[in-house]
């Protein structure tokens, strides 16, 4: 995997087309976001959601598109949480994320976005990201014991 190269137009037809292609893709899986490097487009654009109840709010987050998104963390405390990912199914493992970021990307529109994100929402988005640097969540573990099948780690298919 490569470092995914940014995106020049945010606002041009074929980054919207993508973008749509995309958000069909993670329905389809069904997922909760993806990243334009696991449709082997190797562009800086993201998808996601948090569905309702999954976050802290309880409110979960719209469907959202990031163009170059930049993280940036706000507070450097950890906090380890499990993670899945359409790139390696069935598979689920703890990984340590900080909890709260500013997040600045363009949409597709090409106007700037800024916004913080904490919790399960943050974490969502610092997976999502990694994918545009090659980084699948296995690599961000610092205990591999806690990777497994979904079943075996949790007891039951999810």
């Amino acid at each position: 995997m490569r470092v995914a190269d940014p995106i020049e137009d945010p606002s041009a037809p074929e980054v919207r087309r993508l973008a749509l292609d995309m958000i069909d893709t993670m329905r389809d899986a069904p997922g909760i976001g993806l990243a334009a490097p696991q449709v082997h487009i190797p562009l800086r654009m993201v998808i996601y959601y948090v569905p309702e109840g999954r976050d802290e709010e309880g409110e979960g987050h719209p469907l959202t598109i990031l163009i170059n998104p930049e993280i940036t963390v706000l507070d450097p405390a950890l906090e380890t949480g499990a993670e899945g990912c359409l790139s390696l199914p069935g598979m689920v493992g703890s990984v340590p994320r900080p909890q709260h970021i500013a997040v600045k990307a363009f949409d597709l529109d090409g106007q700037v976005q800024e916004y913080e994100a904490m919790g399960y929402h943050a974490r969502v988005i610092q997976h999502e990201c990694d994918h545009l640097d090659g980084i699948i969540y296995p690599m961000r573990m610092t205990d591999l014991s806690s990777l497994g099948y979904v079943e075996e780690m949790t007891g039951h298919d999810e």
